[in-house]
């Protein structure tokens, strides 16, 4: 099969690779849509070393069945495999089982591929009428959703549901439609791109701005630099809550004296419950998140320009998805 393959930092290949191979129990899964990621950013700048070369990136994906009694079953892919009876798995909280596994890290190749293998109950059906790259968006949704979740939940019930979110990317994005879908109607986007604030004003219809003056109860940081965390510790109004999702870099920003001084919740959040990924399927599947038509396609064949484009801030859109069959 073809993959597009991290080879080094900033070398991506195009290249044969061996067939996907899955354990008993599960699925060989012909990718018709995956997404890049900011993590798949990281990796291709040297940055993880979760995701040594070589290997195939890209975890947010959707195709079909290939073989089986299911062949032909369309589905979107919950790329998080846990192990399903440790005490967070049994209390609903799979994605923080100790012997988590993530396809695009080893032991597991990603979905920048024509096929994946994935375990039945990390699948998901996906309606006829719904668009592969439409349902690839389930899993940086989720992210978002989970993000949003969590972070209502802890704010008091006596502060105006109005949110601020940094970063006007593909989880940026994503968290402003989630927090919308729950009911917080009053969303801004602070992003410092001058084509991407375009894009999420003109096509995604959203409150975007370089700058927002004033504090917000609630905080989401999509980006996760310092500078980021250190906008997040200003922005976020006393007895408020900042719900960190981005993973830029590691160390630095948080004002934690004023964070213990004005009681700031601070919840940092990573991937989604396997009952926030089918949530947030189901929320795309209803039009809840609204139309999804934002990304931008390119064949897998092209995927090394596009990670280029990526890196050189050339690219409006919040997210490329690339097709392994065009």
């Amino acid at each position: 099969m073809k993959a597009l393959v991290y080879e080094g930092v900033e070398e991506l290949g195009f290249r044969d690779v061996p067939m996907a191979a899955g354990q008993p129990g599960e699925h060989l899964i012909r990718i018709h849509a995956s997404g890049i990621c900011g993590s798949d950013m990281h990796a291709y700048l040297g940055h993880d070393n979760r995701r040594p070369a070589p290997l195939i990136l890209g975890h947010e994906a959707a195709g079909v069945i290939e073989e089986g009694r299911q062949a032909g079953r369309r589905v979107t892919i919950n790329p998080l495999v846990t192990c399903g009876s440790c005490a967070a798995c049994a209390s609903g909280r799979e994605n923080l089982c100790a012997s988590r596994q993530i396809i695009s890290m080893p032991p597991r190749e990603g979905a920048f591929a024509q096929f994946v293998a994935m375990p039945e109950r990390n699948l998901v059906t996906v309606p006829d009428e719904v668009p592969f790259a439409k349902a690839a968006l389930a899993e940086p949704l989720a992210v978002s959703w989970h993000a949003a979740r969590l972070a209502l939940e802890a704010l008091h019930p006596a502060m105006e549901r109005r949110a601020l979110v940094i970063g006007g990317g593909a989880i940026g994005l994503a968290a402003a439609l989630a927090l919308q879908a729950m009911g917080v109607e009053d969303v801004a986007i602070q992003e410092p791109n001058a084509a991407r604030r375009a894009f999420l004003t003109e096509r995604c219809g959203q409150k975007a701005a370089a700058e927002f003056p004033g504090m917000a109860p609630l905080v989401v940081d999509a980006v996760g630099y310092a500078a980021t965390r250190a906008a997040a510790s200003a922005a976020a109004a006393p007895g408020g809550v900042i719900a960190h999702v981005g993973l830029g870099e590691d160390a630095g920003g948080l004002d934690v004296r004023r964070m213990t001084l004005q009681e700031i919740t601070f919840i940092g959040t990573y991937t989604y419950t396997a009952q926030d990924f089918r949530d947030t399927a189901q929320a795309i599947f209803d039009g809840r998140l609204g139309p999804l038509d934002w990304p931008e396609m390119r064949p897998l064949s092209e995927g090394a320009a596009a990670f280029r484009d990526l890196r050189q801030g050339s690219v409006a859109a919040p997210k490329i998805i690339l097709a392994p069959w065009a």
